[in-house]
């Protein structure tokens, strides 16, 4: 049975450990470039979780457990209505992922749905996006956006099983990020 619950800033150290598995190290890569080579990626990474605000912020997270253990992550947050023009001084690594997600304006942006993969495979993932739609619907959204790497074939399925559509793609700039992915895909799904 799976159960989910808000997240607590207690939880910073699952929670890290989810974002950077759903996008392949590459928080992990912004962490490590934010603090330099004497400083500790991951510890800064758990500030930002168990912050009040913020996309990252513990706020806008839940989390599905499975015989009360931490199974999978799921966060997310109202889009912008209107998004603006990309910064820029935004790091070329991510404006694809900003485009993207302007083309989807208004909608609830999922941001992370990870799962541990001892946990894969028992309705974690479903639990969860079942979970997104109530809480896009509270939040008087009428859709829901989600970008995938093309690499990340289990999630690719399961957002077609649950009626999600290709939308856009844009291609991964990895400069020294470490990365099989080849392209970012948008997918959204009306409510």
């Amino acid at each position: 049975m799976v159960a989910i619950r808000a997240a607590t800033a207690a939880d910073a150290g699952h929670l890290v450990r989810f974002i950077n598995m759903a996008a392949d190290d590459l928080p992990l890569h912004f962490w490590s470039r934010s603090v330099g080579p004497q400083g500790d990626p991951w510890a800064y990474g758990r500030e930002r979780a168990a912050r009040e605000t913020g996309g990252f912020s513990f706020r806008n997270a839940w989390l599905a457990e499975v015989e009360g253990e931490v199974a999978a992550c799921l966060l997310g947050y109202p889009a912008e209505d209107d998004p603006g023009p990309i910064d820029p001084d935004t790091p070329p690594i991510f404006v694809p992922l900003l485009e993207l997600e302007a083309m989807a304006p208004g909608s609830w942006y999922l941001n992370v749905l990870a799962t541990y993969e001892a946990y894969r495979g028992k309705g974690c993932g479903s639990a969860l996006l079942a979970h997104a739609e109530d809480v896009a619907h509270r939040a008087g959204r009428t859709s829901i956006s989600l970008i995938a790497e093309d690499t990340h074939l289990d999630a690719l399925r399961l957002y077609a099983a649950k009626g999600y559509r290709e939308v856009a793609r844009r291609p991964v700039v990895k400069e020294d990020w470490d990365v099989d992915a080849s392209e970012w895909i948008l997918f959204t799904r009306p409510l």
